[in-house]
């Protein structure tokens, strides 16, 4: 095993480490409201290694700003790449200046990149005997391993020596750059070999040698035991440019002319004033109280120790990446009669088996479906490409025992063959005893409805094992086997490339769409097996897996296929008269301000309202210039300015017409006539729906224009829209958990909970109580579920803070048991590191103990929401099981969408009152509370009216 060397050189590549701080630390802020996250990801970083390796001689890397030599060879390198996000660049040169202010030399040179300093510095100091450390997540790097250097992932806590290089990647040092050229690299634009892929190339480096022995041989080639090896030749021949260019792009230069010496690299006094300037401002108070001793190594090792000592977060149960390996070399192309019938019958004598659809675009009511891998439990996994475009390179056709020629040319597997291939498939895809397993399988089961198979026997969805498991995070499948299995999935990027060119999944090659297919499914599966263990551990959550997202997800495809009816006249001709009062509202703007401009410019913007207007300035942006943000111009308008109050108007009204009344009628599916939203069980951390394409969880209905959206929303003729809403599900949540008898006895006796508030605050008999009075009581209501402070009640009701302490304070004296069950809830959220639903559901708060008292607050806050929330969530997917099951194959009925507390339906106009009351009894009785859960019902010609 890789040891790291005493006091070694180590080489930090900070380009690498900003991005993966930027993408895994939460987006945290200062009181400025300036962004924070990635500097302090990176700072986290450089410390925890600090404190592992205690150097005396370190150097982070940055790239330099601008192009270089690379961009200069091949126009396209990087070219892909979004441009850095305005909050990440805004951090960089405050990070740069951190760094310096610990006393760590930090290096940025023009003209190259930061694995070429890396590099040069690496090689020179491995020249001169001495042990070098490259602190990277750069597959790139492991070409530099030697003898002398090793890589470090602090992310994984990793080593790379030479040994583990071959480990990993299946080949020595000296031939990554080979590696990296044959294949290419998707993630820096860097082309390959055109039909060369990660197996291909690793074959041929292994069967032959080097690169540049591989075209020494190319006569060797077609020996070889690879799928597609007698062509592979030819691509090897006519890629040859390609290759040596990418071999050019790939390799690290580690002769750069730099100013500094690898033994120059010391460690120096860190600067005690300007870390205290900088860990103010940027509010790292617990660092700020650490920094005593001069030393940057002493004093960053010193909070290592004690942020392990104090830190008593409970984390989600999630083990140890466990490296797997995954033979490639048994996943099978199925493209004959006999393959086929010989994987039916693998599959039906498997305990169950792994799933995956492949199709020709993310939305699964457009989507074809292209072919379906299948992987068994001992590592055996299958494509079965039934709608390719791609040849396929065997003796025989799909279902002919002969391949079927015309003059001479192979035919292509195409659409021919999906009807006949789907026909033997169907069998085992809807028989319900061979189990299933998929990672997001509501798309493959909506994939394959759509083409008239109904997929039965889902027992388990890896996505939704770990969202149970853990709802916060990400749990796309690459995230998933990086996480459980420290193995780093094929990129569907580096199959088709991207942007406008990328191509369709029926246009990949075979052999390499083999490789990509049978590997998702392989992966599904040994996810599965991590995961259902982990789950298994924890009762309440393999309960609330196996009766609630379980069974949620056939309901929620089946509601996508549903769809909803649109009036789509409507909304054209509502984007119309908006378009109209935007242009009203634009002159208006124009005349209150005596010029012409683009409101859309916040530069512009910032002249106009701060500097012609003199409007005082209430927040800056990150940049230090003033902010022009809806919470600034709301400020604005409450001090009687006109031109803020104009602006946020013509915003509100801009965001619908660009989302909702231009953008809908765009979205109408041309095969049913209707919109189909796409509902994600694994996104939200307190276990609510969210919808995407179009999102229905936004439309406004506070305005009429927001209202009007919805009447465009129609049922199909012949019915009615029937919506049915939980009434103050989650205050009556809050009388359950928090046992207090006033709130129980308001819900029971039926009274306005807002109106008996009000009356038990102020001391007043129900009938005396003024609207004002309940709008008080209803802002305090639900205000304290979502632990807002008086300072927060006295900004909603416009009253002064001491008056809103007041009314918190009546309300715990009238309500003590609510007060109790917050103070409880915060305690118990600290001792165990999560808060539970009534279901058991879990969210974990990771900064429940944070020393940021903003993010500490804000962690107090949620867990006093997310058990009221998460529990509503929890009610409403039972009751949509429920209903979903009374319903299903009854032509009268449709449950249409899903928006927070509220289910709509299509319902035949003579059948309204019938289920109208079914619904309402079978929403109302999903679950028992201690107070009734009342279920508000309305029916209409179009959502608004039933709402």
């Amino acid at each position: 095993m890789a040891q790291i060397a005493q006091n070694p050189l180590v080489l930090v590549d900070g380009s690498s480490y900003l991005y993966r701080a930027y993408h895994a630390f939460p987006p945290l802020t200062n009181s400025l409201g300036e962004p924070t996250g990635a500097m302090y990801g990176v700072l986290n970083m450089l410390k925890s290694l600090i404190a592992k390796v205690q150097p005396s001689h370190l150097a982070v890397v940055f790239d330099a700003k601008g192009k270089t030599f690379r961009d200069e060879i091949f126009e396209q390198y990087k070219s892909h790449r979004p441009p850095m996000a305005d909050e990440l660049r805004s951090q960089i040169q405050p990070l740069h200046d951190i760094i310096r202010a610990l006393g760590i030399p930090l290096l940025v040179v023009d003209g190259v990149e930061a694995d070429d300093v890396i590099g040069t510095l690496a090689v020179q100091a491995s020249d001169s005997g001495k042990k070098v450390l490259i602190s990277t997540g750069d597959k790139d790097m492991a070409q530099l391993v030697n003898d002398n250097i090793m890589l470090i992932n602090t992310m994984n806590n990793t080593l790379l020596d030479r040994a583990g290089v071959i480990e990993k990647y299946g080949i020595p040092p000296e031939l990554i750059i080979d590696y990296l050229a044959l294949m290419g690299d998707s993630s820096d634009n860097i082309p390959g070999v055109a039909g060369v892929g990660e197996k291909t190339a690793l074959a041929l480096l292994k069967g032959i040698g080097s690169m540049t022995e591989i075209y020494r041989n190319l006569d060797k080639v077609a020996n070889l035991s690879i799928r597609g090896a007698k062509t592979l030749g030819e691509k090897l021949k006519n890629g040859k440019s390609d290759a040596d260019l990418s071999y050019l792009l790939a390799t690290i230069k580690t002769d750069v002319v730099l100013d500094i010496q690898a033994e120059q690299l010391i460690l120096a006094e860190s600067d005690q004033q300007k870390l205290e300037e900088y860990f103010s401002r940027y509010e790292f108070k617990r660092w700020l109280a650490d920094f005593n001793s001069k030393s940057a190594v002493k004093s960053i090792s010193k909070i290592e120790k004690q942020n392990y000592q104090t830190s008593t977060t409970i984390m989600p149960p999630e083990p140890l990446q466990n490296k797997i390996k995954i033979d490639r070399s048994l996943y099978e192309t199925v493209n004959t009669q006999a393959q086929l019938e010989n994987w039916i019958k693998k599959i039906q004598n498997a305990a169950f088996v792994a799933v995956d659809t492949e199709t020709t675009s993310l939305d699964a009511m457009t989507a074809e479906l292209v072919g379906i891998s299948f992987a068994i439990e001992n590592g055996e996994a299958c494509y079965i490409p039934i709608a390719h475009k791609s040849k396929i390179d065997s003796q025989a056709d799909l279902f002919s025992e002969t391949m079927i020629t015309a003059n001479s040319v192979k035919l292509d597997i195409n659409q021919i063959d999906k009807t006949s291939c789907l026909a033997q498939l169907k069998p085992i895809l809807e028989n319900k005893k061979i189990k299933k397993v998929g990672q997001n399988i509501k798309y493959d089961l909506t994939i394959l409805a759509n083409n008239d198979v109904e997929l039965q026997g889902v027992t388990f969805d890896t996505m939704l094992e770990s969202y149970v498991l853990n709802s916060t995070g990400r749990h796309n499948m690459d995230e998933l086997a990086k996480r459980y299995l420290g193995y780093e999935t094929i990129s569907f990027e580096q199959l088709a490339g991207k942007g406008k060119n990328q191509l369709t999944f029926d246009q990949i090659d075979i052999e390499q769409a083999t490789e990509y297919a049978a590997e998702d499914a392989d992966v599904t599966m040994k996810l599965h097996q991590q995961l259902w263990d982990e789950l298994q551990k924890i009762p309440k959550l393999l309960k609330l897996f196996n009766e609630i997202e379980l069974p949620l997800m056939e309901v929620l495809s089946q509601m996508e296929r549903n769809g909803v009816l649109i009036d789509s006249k409507a909304l054209l001709a509502q984007s119309n008269e908006i378009a109209e009062k935007l242009s009203v509202i634009e002159q208006q703007v124009f005349e209150q301000c005596g010029e012409t401009f683009n409101l859309a410019s916040t530069k512009q913007l910032q002249e106009i309202l701060f500097n012609k207007l003199g409007l005082p300035v209430i927040a800056k942006t990150p940049r230090g210039v003033p902010s022009t943000n809806e919470e600034v111009l709301d400020e604005l308008a409450s001090m009687g300015h006109i031109v803020p109050k104009l602006l946020i108007e013509h915003r509100g009204l801009s965001k619908l017409k660009s989302t909702y009344t231009d953008k809908l009628p765009q979205m109408v599916n041309p095969n049913t006539g209707r919109v189909h939203t796409s509902y994600h069980q694994a996104v939200t951390a307190t276990g609510r729906l969210s919808s995407s394409d179009p999102n229905l969880q936004n439309i406004p209905i506070r305005n009429d224009e927001g209202r009007r959206i919805r009447r465009a929303f129609i049922p199909s003729e012949g019915f009615k829209i029937v919506a049915a809403d939980y009434s103050q599900i989650e205050l009556r949540i809050m009388a359950h958990l928090s046992q207090d008898k006033g709130l129980i006895s308001a819900f029971k006796d039926g009274k306005d909970i807002h109106r008996s508030t009000a009356a038990e605050i102020f001391g007043l008999p129900l009938d005396q109580v003024t609207t004002e009075q309940r709008r008080s009581a209803k802002a305090i209501n639900f205000g304290l579920i979502y632990g807002m402070s008086a300072f927060g009640l006295a900004k909603q009701l416009g009253i002064s803070r001491a008056n809103a302490q007041k009314y918190i304070d009546l309300y715990f004296q009238r309500y003590p048991m609510v007060q109790t069950f917050m103070t409880n809830i915060r305690e118990k959220a600290k001792l165990q590191g999560y808060v539970e639903t009534l279901f058991g559901r879990r969210l974990y708060l990771p900064d429940i103990h944070s020393s940021n008292a903003m993010r500490r607050k804000g962690a107090e806050r949620v867990a006093i929401n997310a058990p009221m929330q998460g529990t509503a969530a929890d009610i409403i997917k039972l009751a949509m099981i429920t209903i979903a099951q009374e319903i299903k194959n009854d032509s009268n009925i449709r449950m249409l969408m899903q928006v927070h507390d509220e289910l709509v339906f299509e319902v035949r106009s003579e059948k309204v009152e019938e289920y109208c009351s079914r619904i309402k009894t079978l929403m109302e009785n999903a679950t028992q509370l201690i107070v009734p859960l009342i279920v508000d019902v309305g029916v209409g010609i179009n959502w608004d009216e039933a709402h």
